[in-house]
């Protein structure tokens, strides 16, 4: 378990170790939660994407569907219960684990 004080530690710290799962704060300094799941997930040289589960205190509307089109797997309101944490993390790495087995797209021409 590793803590990045900001967006851009977090970045950064992908760089170096294969992470399965993130805890992704909306508002951090430097880099916040949404810019830096983009940048993760536009990072086509990490050898698997983690999971990202946004965490945030923020319940207004469109924040869920903005963590949603930065490529954040699930999505907590503050304050969480453990129970939440750990459906939402096995609901996460059902469906990894389901586009892992599944068979690669053909492509026709």
């Amino acid at each position: 378990v590793d803590i990045a004080n900001n967006g851009r530690e977090c970045v950064e710290a992908m760089d170096r170790v294969p992470y399965d799962l993130i805890f992704m704060d909306l508002q951090m300094p430097e880099m916040g939660g949404i810019e830096a799941s983009r940048v993760i997930r536009g990072n086509f040289l990490l050898i698997r994407q983690p999971v990202i589960i946004a965490m945030t205190g923020h319940a207004l509307t469109g924040v869920r569907e903005s963590c949603k089109e930065a490529g954040m797997d699930d999505f907590l309101t503050k304050p969480v219960s453990l129970d939440e944490v750990r459906d939402s993390m096995e609901r996460c790495f059902k469906k990894s684990a389901a586009k892992a087995s599944a068979p690669p797209a053909s492509a026709s021409a």
